[in-house]
């Protein structure tokens, strides 16, 4: 089936390999565990994620055992480059050196509003029937983390949303200490803007406060315009322009490389013409800052501002491809039934 030239490409053999991961994980199950961990692929739960430690649908870490969870991570592993994996295994982690954190600093956590920091609070769910040709999908949701990954016909596959957190960004106690997990996402844009000349930051810089959190926030559907617009790319010099794109590709590896590269073409396809960098905040290390950037297609947007600035959000979006939604529109159009 021909989806335009604006659709991610097809990735027969990660659809696969997420399906029999899928599969693998669901076999494991008892029979209350999948009425939590597999649902219809029409369910509204599957748009619903946040980024804050709340109750969610799900079958959560804690309530596998050794081996469902190992098969749980699995899946993640099959849907994500390596670089992505260890983040979002470090992400998990990092729960429990934010509790020792706030113990030391006498932090009182609002544990009647929010789940307690947990390594374990993580849950996993998969919706249709991987394997098949209808659509199916699958997503791991919890505190800084935010995967989703839709598989369309059988072989479009779909890693939007994309969120990834931290808190604290840099680790200030113990052996750790000084540990950055999300750092490329503040360095490179931080290199990005120290290029800029007088004339480029005037416009760059759309505000000297940053906001205090990403303005996409959690919502179901993001449109162009939510973000600032800031410096156009034909504004930059060569060098500009390629860490520009450094920072995008950046995002979108967070996927698997074949995945990334389908999801890169859909970008380089609609061309960079309109993508613009807005950052707002100081640009010294430390301080609360912000940054977006936005395309045709997509936009990126990362926070440092909670926490006196040692607390990031991160997230890629796609204005019309969200869980698959431009797909799935065809995909119905042409002949399919829901």
């Amino acid at each position: 089936m021909d989806y335009g030239l604006c659709d991610i490409d097809r990735c027969a053999e990660r659809a696969r390999k997420i399906s029999i991961a899928s599969k693998t994980f669901l076999a494991s199950l008892n029979e209350e565990q999948l009425a939590l961990a597999h649902r219809p692929f029409d369910d509204c739960a599957r748009y619903e994620w946040n980024y804050t430690p709340v109750e969610r649908s799900g079958l959560r870490l804690d309530g596998m055992n050794h081996e469902q969870r190992g098969l749980a991570i699995e899946l993640a592993r099959a849907s994500l480059s390596a670089r992505g994996f260890q983040q979002t295994t470090e992400i998990m982690q990092l729960e429990d050196t934010l509790r020792q954190w706030e113990k030391i600093t006498g932090y009182h956590h609002p544990t009647e509003v929010f789940l307690p920091r947990n390594p374990d609070y993580y849950y996993f769910t998969v919706y249709g029937e991987p394997g098949t040709n209808k659509p199916w999908g699958w997503k791991v949701g919890g505190h800084h983390i935010g995967i989703h990954i839709t598989v369309i016909d059988g072989d479009f596959v779909v890693p939007v949303p994309t969120f990834f957190g931290a808190n604290p960004a840099e680790i200030r106690h113990g052996p750790q200490k000084g540990r950055r997990i999300l750092a490329k996402e503040e360095d490179l844009a931080r290199s990005l803007v120290s290029t800029f000349d007088h004339g480029q930051k005037a416009t760059a810089i759309v505000d000297a406060v940053a906001p205090s959190d990403i303005l996409t926030a959690n919502y179901r559907v993001v449109n162009p315009g939510m973000t600032p617009s800031g410096l156009s790319y034909g504004r930059m010099d060569g060098v500009q322009r390629d860490k520009l794109i450094g920072i995008i590709k950046h995002y979108v590896g967070a996927s698997s490389p074949d995945l990334a590269a389908a999801c890169w073409g859909r970008i380089e396809g609609a061309g960079f013409s309109e993508v613009a960098f807005a950052w707002a905040g100081p640009e010294m290390r430390g301080e609360k800052h912000y940054y977006t950037i936005a395309g045709p297609s997509f936009v990126i947007e990362y926070d440092n501002t909670q926490n006196e600035g040692n607390h990031i959000h991160s997230v890629w979006r796609d204005f019309t491809g969200d869980w698959g939604l431009d797909l799935l529109a065809n995909h119905y159009q042409n002949g399919h039934k829901h």
